[in-house]
């Protein structure tokens, strides 16, 4: 482990060292991620915790608000860390509804850097992941051309790193014959495991792979699995939810969610609990 002492450890995303337990920045937004936070000092306390607590991996998109969290953290952090790494997203937009049509036309997606980059306030974008599918989820069919997009705009220096969110299997290793791939972000918690064998190959490519809804999302998890081996270890459900993350594979990171410094706190002391195999054993039962 480097220096810092959240739980996990860390990983290399191409040439950027993170720590394993990062923060999404989704839910600094407002109601339904659109506008902005009811209590913006609070939505600022919480980033400035997060760096405070040793976070160097910090998951957002312009699309958020929209524009909301990407000005957040620039008001909250820049200039920043040398150590902090921003990860953002394109590929969707936002609708007067609060819907996320898709924008995976070459021109929607270099505005979508574009805006980025200004917003955050930054020259080049440490990691960009391409958002595919819809909201229910990944949809299959080509990403070639709005992944060569990107990887184009990487070659002109514009992204370092390259992702894929949302994505089938099959788009992973499309991506991947187009431009190198640092991470996988896809839909994946202790009861929803249809990506286990996506993440298994990952791991042993070195390709981080980062749930988002790690805690299920707007619907929190519920099992009675879950509620048993917590109450045993005497901790909340969702903290037990997060260390069997960790202990899942190592390649993957955590990007909780929270617009509560106390809730930040929380998360980050669950995610370090320790699983005996017992606890492991009967967690694995849940997703199956």
């Amino acid at each position: 482990m480097s220096s810092t002492s959240l739980p996990g450890g860390t990983w290399t995303l191409g040439d950027l060292t993170v720590t394993r337990f990062g923060y999404g920045a989704m839910q600094l937004a407002g109601p339904g991620v659109m506008g902005p936070p009811a209590d913006p000092d609070g939505a600022l306390a919480v980033l400035r915790e997060a760096v405070a607590l040793g976070v160097t991996h910090i998951d957002t998109s312009d699309a958020y608000g929209p524009h909301v969290t990407n000005e957040l953290i620039r008001a909250a952090l820049h200039p920043y860390p040398q150590a902090l790494h921003i990860v953002t997203k394109v590929g969707a937009t936002r609708d007067p509804q609060g819907g996320w049509p898709p924008a995976r036309q070459p021109a929607q997606l270099r505005r979508a850097v574009h805006e980025n980059l200004t917003n955050l306030g930054l020259d080049v974008l440490d990691l960009v992941n391409l958002r595919l599918g819809d909201a229910q989820g990944p949809r299959p069919g080509s990403l070639a051309e709005a992944f060569g997009t990107l990887a184009d705009l990487r070659q002109e220096g514009l992204i370092r790193h390259l992702g894929v969110s949302n994505a089938t299997a099959e788009q992973v290793v499309e991506a991947q014959q187009i431009a190198p791939v640092v991470c996988v972000q896809n839909l994946y918690n202790l009861a929803y495991r249809q990506d286990d064998a996506l993440i298994d190959a990952l791991a042993e490519q070195g390709v981080a792979y980062v749930p988002f809804f790690p805690l299920g999302g707007f619907s929190p998890l519920q099992s009675a699995a879950l509620s048993a081996v917590a109450a045993r270890l005497d901790a909340t459900p969702m903290s037990v939810a997060l260390a069997w993350l960790l202990h899942r594979s190592p390649n993957i990171l955590l990007i909780p969610g929270t617009s509560s410094v106390a809730h930040l706190r929380e998360n980050v002391v669950g995610a370090g609990l320790a699983l005996s195999d017992e606890d492991l054993a009967e967690l694995d039962k849940i997703g199956r």
